[in-house]
C-alpha cells in the first residue's frame, strides 16, 4: 500500500515538472573564450575592434603560437627558443599591468596519468619561474597541469607528442 502511494505521489510530481514553453531565449554570452576579446556592442564604435589585454590581444601581440612553448620527451627545462617566447610574453605583460595569467602545463599521451599530471605542473612551473626571474610579479601568475588530458593534436605519433608536450599561457582579466 505504501509503495503505491509512493509512486502516485513521484507520478504527480513529475507530471507537474513537465516541458514549459520559452517565449525568448537569453542573449548568447559575448567573449566567452578566455575572456571577452573584441567589443559587445557591434553597433558601438570601434567595433570587432580587439579588447586591449584581452587574449586576442595577447595572440596578435606575442605571435599565433607566442602563447606556448614546447618541450622535449620527459623534459621540463626552457630553452634559448623558449625563453624568447617567453620574452615577448613578459613584454606584453608589462603593458598590462592588471592583467593575470595562468600557464597551463600539458604532456603527451605516453605515460601514467600521475606521471603526466607531475610533468605537466613541472613544465608550468619552469615557465612560470622564467617569467619571474625576467620581472613579472609571481602573484601576477598561476599554474595548472592538464598532464595529458587536454590534447593540442590528436594522434599517436611524435608529431602530435611535440606539440601536446607544452606549457600555454592564457590571459584572465
Amino acid at each position: 500500500m505504501k509503495m503505491a502511494a509512493l509512486l502516485l505521489a513521484s507520478t504527480a510530481f513529475v507530471a507537474g515538472c513537465g516541458k514549459k514553453e520559452v517565449d525568448t531565449l537569453p542573449p548568447e554570452a559575448q567573449g566567452t573564450d578566455y575572456g571577452q576579446t573584441t567589443t559587445a556592442d557591434p553597433n558601438a564604435n570601434g567595433a570587432g575592434q580587439i579588447m586591449p589585454g584581452s587574449q586576442e590581444d595577447f595572440l596578435q601581440q606575442v605571435g599565433q603560437f607566442g602563447d606556448r612553448i614546447l618541450f622535449e620527451t620527459d623534459r621540463f627545462n626552457v630553452d634559448a627558443e623558449d625563453q624568447a617566447t617567453l620574452q615577448r610574453q613578459a613584454q606584453w605583460l608589462a603593458q598590462y599591468p592588471n592583467t593575470r595569467i595562468t600557464v597551463e602545463g600539458h604532456a603527451d599521451e605516453r605515460g601514467t596519468r600521475d606521471y603526466n599530471l607531475a610533468l605537466g605542473e613541472r613544465r608550468a612551473n619552469s615557465a612560470k619561474n622564467f617569467l619571474v626571474s625576467i620581472g613579472v610579479d609571481a602573484s601576477r601568475i598561476q599554474t595548472v597541469s592538464y598532464g595529458k588530458e587536454r590534447p593540442s593534436a590528436l594522434g599517436s605519433d611524435e608529431q602530435a607528442w611535440a606539440q601536446n608536450r607544452r606549457a600555454v599561457t592564457v590571459t584572465i582579466r
